[in-house]
């Protein structure tokens, strides 16, 4: 210190005698300055270095959190694009409505027609005709999941440093163990593993056969381990309680991804009492229930937010609501969308999303960017500031800037499905082995800019609109026989006005396009159903049994 004061007497004693001459007094300021800056030096010396480099530390992280997200994903299930407040639905989501006004709501956005498939490109980014999942859900006694060698969402996202959880429906396989969540990815998994169940006694009943002892048993896991004490516990209120759990007790030194996959608003229809009082005043008991069904599940998602309020993460949380697929035919309604769950028309496949987050650029924004569910995976790893490099291909796109500022999809194209294990009734699909063309009776579908094509067998769809009244069908005037459609969805969402003829050249090249996806595709993998897989020989409980 003693140093520092004869320095600083000489520094001063400089100064005088420059400011006796007017000429010199900006030299004089810099020295000054030139002073401040080497005292201050000093003061940093003199700080508590252990204090400093806990300061740093807190700093440091802080971007980091900023810079990787907290990302809560909730997928709704077999929940209908006309049955949400904003798209003018009677029943009850004010929850689910505030979301989207303060967020992005995605109006062009498709998932796929039934629930595996869209989970599959969900955690991998790919259409399932790259690992033989085309055909159909993966099912509760057939030995078959998403397949090991592919790279899941959860499992990129660790790579990162996120911790991952899931609630709810997996629906992905299960007939290992190495099938199972907790080893595809993700570090804490409570939920159920079939495609659905009662949700009170959490049991899935008889699918597949007459004998009522077969096939039907418990599936609730609180990650490997069976549940054993939540009979009576509706599984909207259960999810969203563990969610919450979760979210209370998560490392907020690390990012998390919280995988929300409500059973909600699968059949069986079912909700409690409070709920479907609030809709005594509706004439059909169907639709009385499956509207309590939805309120209950938009209260669940208002809980949810809650707790990301209360525990300080909700500005730093990107959350993404999505539907799986398009209402029931026997529930619900996609209204003005022609079709249902289980068709490739705009009803079955065109989905309810919104995006909401502090993080957003454009806030209270809707978005026309054609997005499709397994653009989420190069999404949500670039959020996370991963890379997809070491991936295989992608089918997905990272849509965050069509998303945030609103800028155009990379989007052009989405392969719907091809599944050749579904063709046109009396009709052969086997191409002998000739890739020259596309034979129509396969079931597919594929968009191209504004242009879609189907051909197959499409259940030929059909238009349901559902009101205090309950539910009102019209009919489709397609022949039985038909097996190719083109529409333009930009003008004719409804599907209403087939335009194949109209434009053969368009139809060809939309063909040929199916031509090359098709061989690019895995066979479908379809096995037998096995009998080991009963629960009965398993202690009642669904679970892997080879």
């Amino acid at each position: 210190m003693e140093v520092k004061a004869r320095v600083v007497g000489q520094v001063l004693h400089i100064i005088r005698q420059f400011m006796l001459n007017r000429r010199t007094v900006l030299v004089s300021v810099f020295c000054v300055i030139l002073l401040v800056l080497w005292q201050s030096t000093f003061l940093l010396t003199d700080i508590d270095s252990t204090h400093f480099l806990k300061a740093s530390r807190f700093d440091t992280g802080a971007k980091n959190m900023k810079s990787k997200p907290h990302i809560v994903f909730i997928l709704a299930d077999d929940y209908g694009w006309n049955d949400i407040g904003y798209h003018g639905s009677f029943i009850q989501t004010p929850n689910l409505d505030r979301l989207a006004s303060e967020g992005v709501k995605l109006e062009n956005y498709y998932v796929q027609p039934i629930c595996s498939p869209s989970r599959e490109q969900l955690m991998t980014g790919r259409y399932q005709i790259r690992y033989g999942l085309q055909h159909s859900v993966i099912t509760d006694d057939r030995p078959h999941g998403l397949p090991l060698d592919e790279v899941t969402l959860p499992q990129k996202l660790k790579d990162n440093d996120y911790s991952t959880y899931l609630v709810g429906k997996w629906h992905l396989g299960f007939f290992r163990k190495e099938y199972l969540p907790s080893r595809r990815g993700f570090d804490k998994f409570y939920g159920f593993l079939t495609g659905g169940e009662d949700y009170w006694s959490h049991r899935r009943p008889n699918m597949y056969s007459q004998d009522a002892s077969e096939y039907h048993g418990l599936d609730l896991r609180d990650q490997d381990n069976p549940v054993l004490d939540q009979n009576g516990t509706y599984s909207t209120h259960l999810f969203a309680r563990k969610a919450t759990e979760i979210i209370s007790q998560h490392d907020q030194d690390k990012p998390m991804f919280l995988y929300l996959s409500f059973q909600a608003v699968h059949a069986p229809l079912q909700a409690p009492d409070k709920y479907v009082e609030r809709y005594r005043n509706l004439k059909n008991t169907a639709v009385q229930k499956y509207s309590a069904m939805v309120t209950a599940m938009d209260e669940a998602v208002g809980n949810v937010t809650i707790a990301l309020r209360d525990n300080g993460l909700w500005d730093n949380t990107v959350l993404i609501f999505s539907t799986d697929n398009g209402a029931r035919r026997s529930a619900g309604s996609n209204w003005p969308l022609r079709g249902w769950k289980n068709t490739l028309w705009e009803g079955g496949i065109r989905g309810v999303c919104f995006v909401t987050s502090e993080l957003l650029e454009k806030k209270g924004t809707t978005s026309e960017a054609l997005i499709h569910i397994s653009d989420w995976f190069p999404t949500l790893v670039r959020l996370a500031r991963g890379s997809t490099q070491d991936t295989k291909p992608l089918d997905g796109f990272d849509v965050w800037n069509s998303i945030s500022f609103g800028t155009p999809s990379p989007r052009n194209e989405i392969l719907h499905n091809i599944d050749p294990l579904k063709c046109a009734n009396g009709f052969s699909c086997s191409s002998g082995g000739n890739n020259s063309a596309f034979i129509s009776f396969i079931y597919a579908a594929i968009r191209s800019g504004d242009w879609k094509l189907l051909t197959g067998f499409q259940d030929r769809g059909g238009w349901k609109h559902t009101d205090i009244s309950g539910s009102h069908f019209e009919e489709p005037v397609d022949p039985p026989n038909k097996h190719l459609w083109l529409f333009n969805i930009r003008n004719d969402p409804q599907e209403r006005t087939d335009l194949s003829e109209k434009y053969p050249s368009l139809v060809q090249s939309l063909l040929e396009k199916l031509i090359t996806y098709k061989m690019t595709a895995v066979p479908p993998f379809w096995p037998p159903r096995d009998p080991t897989a009963n629960p009965a020989l398993h202690g009642d409980f669904f679970g892997p049994w080879l």
